[in-house]
């Protein structure tokens, strides 16, 4: 459960960084490609997509860990290895940004985010069945 609890903080973190965007911040260089300092309306809404996405990624990681069961247990299993896929790629992207500030910052986050999900598709960190409910 602990791998759970780090990915969903780091997610909520990325979550706040998101809103952030999509209200306007003028943070742009560290993400959507670091093109905008502002970003455009399309990139706005690309952020609140992601706010979704990372929610759906926590749900998965809770469900593998078997701390809650709102998926099918294959669904969360395979959901857990797409998402891993998911911010292999996302390391991959991000260190080809022509922007070093996104470069330096995400990438890192990305890399520890693929190790946290690697580590929950395995298997580590679940909850014994007999605590749960």
């Amino acid at each position: 459960m602990p791998f759970a609890l780090v990915l969903t903080v780091i997610l909520t973190l990325l979550v706040v960084f998101q809103i952030t965007l999509a209200l306007g911040a003028p943070l742009g260089r560290f993400a959507w490609g670091g093109q905008h300092r502002v970003l455009p309306v399309r990139l706005r809404i690309g952020s609140v997509v992601s706010i979704l996405i990372y929610a759906l990624i926590a749900v998965l990681a809770w469900d593998r860990v078997r701390a809650i069961d709102v998926v099918p247990d294959v669904v969360a299993q395979v959901g857990m290895w797409v998402v891993f896929a998911y911010f292999v790629l996302g390391t991959l992207m991000n260190a080809l940004s022509r922007s070093k500030p996104k470069r330096f910052t995400m990438v890192l986050v990305t890399i520890v985010l693929a190790v946290l999900s690697f580590l929950i598709a395995v298997g580590y960190g679940e909850v014994a069945m007999a605590a749960r409910v």
